[in-house]
């Protein structure tokens, strides 16, 4: 059993796993891997879902996209993500799945799900934990969209971020990978290129971040979380189900 699988380290935040929940995880996200390059659709909107998606690697995101070009990115995907758990209820994706840099997925049919909601209950309040969370992010992205300042939401998505892959053990001390481009970020926080631009001038002046090639640093995380209004609630990463421990370890 891989102790790195990113979707075991993330779902122990909600809820202990026994060893062999863990082994059930390991075997899914080692099954039907695809590899994609950067900047490739993954699934477009209007396809007929098939599977449930699963990043064992890279950075993807949710996009829709308006008939004139305009694109607005709805989420990240980091390691350990599930894009949409409740996919089988589709017809047809109503948003884009992409991927931002080279991503590695696995593919989970309704089947093998449908077997291991039945045969492991707590992996099943995990994903409902998992489910709960990404919720929550939807709704602050909806408060950083319509009420934050451009710093404000640039430095509260940046904290999530780094926060996120804190989790999956991807930051090395304050800091981590980042290989969103300008244009990303922007679509992401309904700001223009220019003003996301400006704004991130504007965290380094006051030392909150540093930028340097493909890696973000924070020297002071928690200014960054002032500068953001940044409450970390939302993320649920305090195991709030821990009453659905495993018996074992």
């Amino acid at each position: 059993m891989s102790p790195e699988n990113p979707l075991i380290l993330k779902l122990e935040k909600f809820v202990h796993l026994s060893a062999d929940d863990k082994l059930t995880l390991d075997e899914l996200v080692h099954q039907k891997l695809h590899r994609v390059s950067g900047r490739t659709d993954i699934v477009r909107e209007g396809d007929r879902p098939e599977t449930l998606k699963v990043v064992t690697s890279g950075w993807a995101c949710r996009y829709k996209m308006l008939e004139d070009g305009r694109r607005q990115i709805l989420s990240f995907f980091l390691p350990g993500d599930l894009c949409d758990l409740n996919v089988f209820i589709l017809r047809e994706m109503d948003h884009t799945l992409s991927a931002l840099t080279a991503v590695s997925y696995a593919e989970i049919t309704r089947d093998m799900l449908e077997h291991v909601t039945s045969n492991h209950a707590r992996i099943t309040q995990a994903l409902w934990w998992d489910t709960l969370v990404a919720m929550a992010i939807q709704r602050e992205w909806t408060l950083n969209v319509g009420q934050r300042t451009a710093l404000e939401r640039m430095a509260h998505l940046l904290c999530e971020l780094f926060i996120r892959m804190q989790v999956i053990g991807h930051t090395q001390g304050n800091r981590c990978e980042f290989p969103l481009l300008q244009s990303d970020l922007a679509d992401a926080t309904g700001l223009s290129n220019v003003h996301v631009n400006r704004t991130l001038q504007e965290l380094r002046a006051q030392n909150l971040i540093i930028l340097r090639g493909k890696e973000l640093t924070i020297p002071d995380i928690e200014a960054l979380k002032e500068a953001a209004l940044f409450n970390i609630n939302y993320l649920h990463l305090e195991h709030e189900g821990r009453e659905l421990d495993a018996n074992a370890v």
